[in-house]
């Protein structure tokens, strides 16, 4: 696993140990990096089910102006502070110990990217997607991405967040979700 590409190209990221940890795979960060690359420079991300942090700390490399790194686990953060100070992006970069719907219902501010890569048996990626439609932290053209398995079906939309495009990578799916401007036609 390593930052692909950016001012930390090619640095080596560790994962935290065990199996709650999926890390991405090269092939599908850099396919759905590919269909946000416009998006990235200047954004604020949040990375809300963090792991390792490899997805915020990839666009922090390619010119994300911040990101916000959460997760409820102190081994994944400590993996995602050592991976920051390697890549020297620490400074760009808020780290949070906290469940992730806590941290939803506490969040008050707006991201343009929102990175969801829950654990993949569970209904994690669902309930935040629900969440996010309820509050207002994504920016009028901000993105949601959402890594999983290409047999779970994910909704066309969740309240005013339409599904706008879904890419396969061999056994993984990465679907993107906006918010639907006022006025719009559904899909």
């Amino acid at each position: 696993m390593r930052v692909i590409t950016g001012t930390a190209r090619s640095t080596p990221l560790k994962a935290p140990r065990g199996l709650e940890t999926r890390p991405t795979l090269d092939q599908v960060k850099e396919g759905l990096f590919s269909a946000i690359q416009f998006d990235v420079p200047g954004a604020r991300a949040l990375d809300l089910f963090a792991g390792s942090g490899q997805l915020g700390i990839e666009a922090l490399s390619r010119g994300a102006a911040r990101a916000v790194f959460v997760d409820c686990r102190r081994e994944a953060l400590d993996v995602v502070r050592e991976n920051l100070t390697k890549t020297r992006l620490e400074t760009r970069a808020q780290v949070v110990r906290m469940d992730y719907m806590a941290y939803l219902a506490s969040c008050r501010e707006q991201f343009d990217l929102i990175f969801l890569d829950p654990p993949y048996a569970e209904v994690f990626l669902e309930n935040a997607l629900n969440r996010i439609s309820e509050i207002d932290i994504l920016s009028q053209r901000g993105i949601i991405i959402c890594e999983r398995p290409i047999e779970k079906q994910l909704p066309d939309r969740f309240g005013a967040l339409a599904l706008t495009k879904t890419y396969r990578y061999g056994k993984t799916a990465v679907s993107l979700y906006r918010k639907e401007s006022a006025g719009a036609e559904a899909l």
